[in-house]
């Protein structure tokens, strides 16, 4: 008691010197500068975690408790903590840790409408994971994206089509987003009894989903029925089902509170209400919202922010600002050191699950071999999940599937080839990149193939491509010199010096040159490029961590992103017989390194070889729809129809809704595949186009998707995860998060295609539907129902089953919420039986003031392979059932 008095009054009376008095007091008190390792009770893997983690942290000065709390945690050398990078990406694969299998984008993955395939998705991811961390331990690298513990899924609610993020996400449905989460968790996160196999982070909590460009500054407010009826509820599944270790605190502020100081949801929620008991990391950087100019403005200093998220539960920093600030904090009283002790705890017990302080032969998932990343079994699941994706939106007169055999076909658009269309955002690096124009030249080796662009993704937006060997000059030599140094600085004599034709790098199985570290390492490429025609051209440098370009000695880009590579840009006119001096500089300091110089003649015709190739085909295939490069995360892209990364308008972007009109006025009959990550109001598509197929981002093997689809050798099963609405018109504002006209829930329009639909080349029935004709409001609810594949060919059906409450009784709710559903595989003729339990929880309804409630009355039951009320779905059916729950 003594000593801890007058640890008390030291730390008062030397606050200047307070890491020096603090960790002279703590060696006093622990004896730890005595100590060899082999003593320290958190060595022993025998003990309890607990006791483990306590002691660890009764050893370290607050300057090192601090240091652990941000996300470049440094190592601690005199207690043989090494350093460790909490930041790591997988939202459909390792993301930015070299060669990984790429799965299609989240949004694809729940067109899947398979929650058991998710499970098996994230066991893959995770597997693929743990090989490369023990990887990267063994060449002692601890650094960003090298670790285990990963900021996904996010499980916030789609609720608007032009939140660009919505990519990223499972849809507008909480009930089909939870089960999606938390098998994909699950997966994740692994079944051993001691270990962790990853931690799975559960993002952002809460009331997220745009815009984007203002999320910094942005106070949302919602009714208590719309937070526990609509944003909530993946969440506590995550948590309570998954048991997920992790969540990650929005950008926003909800009802005033800034999200990661919040006390309702931190606290009141998350931890009292839910019982959560793992760590909070916050947005990257969103700490600083809390004090920086035109944002948030709640407090006025970085400690105050640091000791505002601290004490509201905000455990991990993604950022910078509680080193050194939150020792301050301490020490000017504004948070209680206890609380830090209480984060760290939090930290530090998920790093000990991970056995991070254990001999790799105790942790079973040490042993995972680095041969399962990319392999076979690796790659049939992710293209598999990619076909269940597909969603087949019309297949008018059946002109779907196409023959093999015709003669010529044409393949037409800016997404027919265009690779960074299959990979979505937050992706890793793949070692396939099957387009659909490649899939559809190797299915049909007979055939004639015309492939034109067609058109820009966007007006003002083209598509760039490397600059060739033929227009880049170096001396007498073909290309450009390329000056590899091996750190990040370009300085010294470099490693190696070389002509690289082209500047076209992904660095990912191979080093940029022998010896090299994937890291840290500079180039310098220089010379001349000469342009075989004259024109206005796009320039562009496409980069991983940063890069410099010059022009004529100017620089004319200039960026730095750690986070995932970016293209920059910049338009000048090039003359025919001119030469260009030319230089880049290019540092990587993280895995995944990329480097190319790319561009795009700005006024170049693309629509006339298009219409050429479609009079010399028989059928067109038709790539149109959005990029990542202009749908995505905070984005500095202004275009017409788009904002900052999300969208102001939701149709096809007008240069593609040209080439559309155009390619169909040639009158050949047209297929159109749609690869985008958001909803598309393609009205005058179906309107005039015969067959159109939802895509998405589809992964590395999404063109041989795609293709098996079009040909017939996968018969089509997904379903939309979310409302395709008719015009931005049918919207309420953007920043309203109340649900009212939002989703298929409270939608009151007709919507171009409605949530569920999906078509396939068989049709089914459903017969012998069961259910009590009443129960007790306690009582689960059994329902079984036969399904019957009445067609001609085996296919997946997607059992939906929804619940619409007595509008006399809850006139402001949902017209139908979907409580469950199931996708089965039926051979020609096959009849399965499936079967749903339905808890109260599920039958109840929720009121004004967020509660849960059921009295009696009716209840109407739908049962079928389609929502209530939607059209154009011809394959299959509903049926429909009234009970009564007596509370009695």
């Amino acid at each position: 008691m003594i000593r801890k008095e007058s640890k008390k009054i030291l730390k008062k009376l030397f606050r200047v010197n307070h890491f020096i008095v603090v960790s002279v007091i703590l060696q006093l008190n622990t004896g730890c500068a005595t100590k060899s390792e082999t003593e320290y009770k958190f060595k022993n893997p025998e003990l309890p975690i607990k006791e483990r983690v306590d002691d660890l942290i009764s050893h370290m000065t607050l300057s090192e408790k601090v240091s652990q709390m941000r996300y470049d945690a440094p190592a601690i050398e005199r207690l043989g903590v090494p350093a460790y990078n909490w930041w790591n990406e997988c939202l459909h694969g390792v993301a930015r840790a070299g060669e990984a299998t790429v799965f299609p984008q989240a949004i694809g993955m729940g067109s899947t409408w398979n929650a058991p395939l998710l499970f098996d998705v994230g066991t893959v991811i995770s597997d693929e994971a743990r090989a490369k961390h023990h990887g990267f331990i063994k060449e002692n690298k601890r650094g960003i994206y090298q670790g285990l513990t990963f900021w996904t899924p996010n499980i916030n609610i789609f609720r608007d089509p032009r939140w660009g993020r919505g990519q990223e996400t499972y849809g507008e449905d909480p009930y089909l987003t939870s089960r999606m989460g938390v098998n994909f968790i699950k997966g994740l996160q692994g079944d051993d009894p001691k270990y962790l196999k990853v931690v799975a982070t559960a993002k952002h909590f809460a009331v997220h989903s745009g815009p984007e460009k203002s999320r910094h500054e942005d106070n949302y407010h919602t009714s208590d029925r719309d937070l526990k009826e609509t944003y909530l509820p993946a969440f506590e599944a995550a948590i309570k089902e998954a048991n997920v270790q992790s969540v990650m605190c929005a950008y926003n502020r909800y009802r005033d509170e800034a999200c990661c100081g919040s006390n309702l949801l931190l606290n009141d929620i998350l931890r009292k209400e839910w019982g959560f008991d793992g760590y909070v990391v916050s947005d990257c950087w969103a700490i600083n919202d809390f004090w920086e100019p035109n944002k948030h403005e709640l407090v006025e200093t970085p400690a105050e922010a640091s000791a505002l998220a601290v004490s509201r539960g905000t455990d991990l920093n993604c950022g910078d600002v509680y080193d050194p600030n939150l020792s301050d904090a301490v020490l000017k009283g504004l948070v209680d050191e206890d609380k830090v002790d209480q984060a760290l705890s939090r930290l530090m017990e998920a790093r000990f699950k991970l056995g991070m302080f254990d001999p790799e032969e105790m942790v079973s998932w040490s042993k995972i071999s680095y041969d399962v990343v990319c392999s076979d079994k690796h790659y049939k699941l992710s293209e598999k999940t990619a076909r269940e994706s597909m969603v087949l939106l019309k297949n008018e007169d059946k002109l779907l599937p196409l023959k093999k055999d015709i003669k010529s076909i044409a393949v037409i658009g800016p997404n027919a080839n265009a690779k960074q269309v299959l990979l979505g955002n937050y992706h890793g690096t793949p070692l396939n990149n099957i387009t659909p124009l490649k899939a559809i030249q190797e299915k049909l080796p007979n055939t004639k193939v015309h492939y034109a662009k067609g058109s820009h993704i966007a007006n003002g937006w083209p598509l760039l491509q490397p600059i060739p060997a033929s227009a880049l000059r170096n001396g007498d030599n073909i290309g450009l010199k390329g000056e590899y140094f091996d750190n990040k600085e370009w300085k010294g004599e470099p490693k190696v010096t070389r002509i690289d034709s082209v500047v076209d790098f992904i660095w990912v199985s191979e080093k940029p040159f022998e010896n090299a570290s994937s890291d840290s390492f500079s180039v310098r490429w220089t010379g001349k490029i000469v342009p075989e025609e004259s024109g206005e051209y796009r320039i562009g440098l496409r980069a991983s961590s940063a890069g410099k370009l010059f022009v004529n000695d100017s620089l004319r880009v200039d960026f730095k992103d750690d986070h995932e590579p970016k293209m920059r840009y910049l338009d000048m006119k090039l003359e025919v017989g001119k030469s260009y001096d030319v230089k880049i500089k290019y540092y990587n300091y993280h895995t995944d390194p990329q480097a190319q110089l790319v561009w795009s003649k700005l006024d170049e015709d693309l629509l006339s070889p298009a219409i050429e190739a479609a009079k010399n085909s028989e059928v067109v295939v038709l790539c149109l729809g959005l990029s990542p490069d202009i749908e995505g995360e905070e984005m500095p892209v202004v275009l017409d129809g788009f904002d900052k990364g999300d969208r102001s308008e939701i149709s096809l972007p007008q240069s593609q809704i040209t080439l559309l009109k155009e390619i169909h006025a040639t009158g050949k009959p047209i297929v159109l595949v749609l690869m985008n990550g958001s909803a598309l109001a393609i009205n005058w598509a179906d309107d005039n186009i015969p067959a159109i197929l939802e895509a998405w981002y589809p992964g590395e093997f999404g063109g041989s998707a795609i293709a098996d689809v079009l040909f017939g050798d996968y018969n089509p099963a997904g379903r939309l995860p979310v409302t395709f609405y008719k015009s931005v018109e049918d919207l309420p504002d953007f920043k309203s998060y109340d649900m009212t006209n939002r989703t298929y829930k409270y939608f009151k329009g007709e919507p171009l295609y409605p949530f569920g639909h999906g078509l396939s080349y068989t049709t089914f029935s459903y017969s012998k539907l069961e259910i009590p004709e009443e129960i007790k409001t306690d009582e689960n609810i059994p329902v079984t129902v036969e399904i019957t594949n009445t067609g001609d060919i085996k296919g997946d059906e997607v059992v939906q089953l929804y619940l619409s409450h007595d509008k006399k009784l809850d006139t402001d709710g949902p017209k139908h919420s979907l409580i469950g559903f199931e996708r089965i595989n039926l051979e020609a003729g096959e009849t399965k039986k499936v079967s749903f339990s339905v808890t109260p929880k599920q039958y109840a309804r929720i009121t004004a003031d967020g509660k849960q409630e059921i009295k009696s009355g009716s209840v109407q039951f739908h049962i079928g392979g389609k929502q209530p009320n939607s059209k154009n779905h011809e394959t299959t059916q509903l049926m429909t059932k009234t009970i009564m729950i007596n509370d009695k």
